[in-house]
């Protein structure tokens, strides 16, 4: 039997498979924990104190603007780190890139900790810490990609969609712990708040790079990648001398090679991903300092909303990579998308009322159904959309460039909305709005991808056997039994 079957048979066989996965599913929540922690510690504290840590000369509204451009700048970065470390890890396995990224996370979080502020220091300090969030950005740019791939690769097919949401838990279990830990901060005095206290949360996540990094250096590579180094060997053995060079010279260019060939599978995932992350970003950023800063309320209660709609997300996470295995990726994610864009306007209404209640209500909108139901179905859907032979460079560069024309870029935008607009929110509604759907768009473009076989080179769009079909079809064929060579089935 051929290493190609050999790995599929693996991917189908769905017995024992959470005791069988057990160390990827921790490695893949644990590193993504650690990057929505940092990013989303470093977005508090940019809504609520960065502001005047780093740029204490500006008026309010400069100051703030200046330390979203902070925050934006480490997406900037993201895209870079993903074309590099995707292309390392098609080429060199998925392992070594997320134990090197996870390390450049942990450390560069580390750092801006003990950054001095800007009245040690003076402008030094903003550039410092410019510095850092870039390198944290590189980092970040293939560690979430690098999950996805990760756990997809290894997850039976009909269980890929619950085993892949676990990447979205770890975004959960990251906003959560980022949520609770301010909640905690935002009730010490504020000039305590402002000399030390706001720097504990990024020197403590080092215990958690610490743990992720142990329990990434003792897993195997994935089935699928394994499988393409068997191939790509003997290729390398066949091949004459003219055509390997060929091949080197191809491999040097992964995302020249996308865009050439995959444009389409490269452009809809990055549609598929505006609408999620533009939309993280603004509820769970914008949003934060918005309610604190515009509305006047107290700012622990935006930090306890994410908090309530974090814990909430781990009901809904399994419960939409579930409803992704039993109906398709496509349609869940078309209907969340439909929700998340609908559901702007009351979620921007409901906080006008300024009641504890209604900031409860449009943030557990928002981001337990709206966010994490995109991201749970997103973690399985995007690697199936890409071939095996640039799935890590290609989902990476996607998602990251995605993530960057929409979350980077949020914030800021919206800013800029809000004083162009005299403090209206209705164009802060619209354009979460308009990101949803993008990706409710896409959805109408997109294959249906469940079930596919990773270890096929070519892209979903391209593959016969999901192109055109609905999800209805390609369930179907899913579900029927797979005939053995004695005649029988399993």
């Amino acid at each position: 039997m051929s290493t190609t079957s050999d790995a599929g048979a693996a991917q189908q066989s769905d017995r024992g498979w959470f005791r069988r996965l057990r160390k990827p599913i921790l490695s893949g929540w644990a590193g993504t924990t650690l990057e929505f922690f940092d990013f989303q510690i470093y977005a508090l504290a940019a809504a609520l104190v960065f502001n005047r840590i780093f740029f204490p000369e500006l008026d309010p509204a400069l100051g703030m603007l200046s330390s979203f451009g902070t925050y934006a700048v480490g997406f900037f970065a993201r895209p870079i780190g993903a074309i590099f470390f995707g292309w390392l890890g098609d080429k060199k396995g998925r392992k070594l890139v997320l134990v090197v990224t996870i390390g450049m996370m942990g450390v560069s979080t580390m750092l801006i900790g003990l950054l001095p502020d800007y009245h040690q220091v003076g402008i030094l300090a903003p550039i410092l810490l410019l510095l850092l969030r870039v390198v944290q950005g590189l980092g970040a740019g293939a560690e979430l990609a690098g999950a996805t791939v990760f756990l997809a690769e290894f997850a039976p097919k009909r269980k890929r969609g619950i085993v892949s949401a676990f990447v979205a838990l770890g975004t959960n279990s990251g906003t959560l712990l980022a949520s609770f830990t301010w909640l905690l901060l935002a009730m010490m005095p504020e000039d305590m708040l402002l000399s030390w206290g706001w720097r504990i949360p990024f020197v403590a996540s080092i215990l958690v790079t610490l743990f992720t990094l142990y329990i990434r250096r003792h897993l195997d590579e994935t089935p699928v990648f394994k499988s393409i180094e068997e191939q790509e060997a003997v290729k390398q053995i066949e091949a004459e001398t003219a055509a390997r060079a060929e091949q080197i010279e191809e491999a040097r260019k992964p995302l020249g090679e996308i865009l050439r060939k995959g444009w389409k599978t490269f452009l809809l995932a990055m549609m598929l991903r505006i609408g999620e992350s533009g939309t993280t970003y603004l509820y769970q950023t914008f949003l934060v300092g918005y309610i604190a800063t515009t509305l006047l309320m107290d700012r622990s209660i935006a930090s306890a909303g994410v908090m309530v709609a974090s814990l909430l997300g781990f009901i809904t996470v399994p419960l939409f990579g579930l409803l992704a295995d039993k109906y398709g990726r496509r349609i869940i994610y078309r209907y969340v998308s439909l929700f998340q864009a609908l559901f702007a306007f009351p979620a921007l209404a409901f906080l006008q009322t300024t009641s504890v209640a209604s900031v409860m209500l449009a943030l557990i909108g928002g981001m337990s159904i709206g966010m994490l139901g995109m991201y749970a179905v997103q973690s399985s859907y995007l690697p199936e959309m890409f071939g095996s032979r640039y799935r890590y460079t290609g989902l990476a560069a996607a998602k990251e460039i995605g993530a960057l024309v929409s979350g980077g870029i949020a914030p800021v935008v919206a800013t800029g909305l809000l004083a162009w607009f005299s403090n209206s929110w209705i164009p802060i509604a619209v354009y979460i709005s308009v990101l949803a759907l993008i990706a409710f768009v896409a959805t109408f473009i997109a294959p249906e991808t469940v079930g596919r076989d990773l270890t096929r080179e070519s892209d979903a769009v391209d593959d016969p056997d999901y192109a055109g079909r609905s999800s209805a079809e390609v369930l179907a064929e899913l579900d029927q039994p797979i005939p053995t060579p004695e005649g029988g089935h399993r």
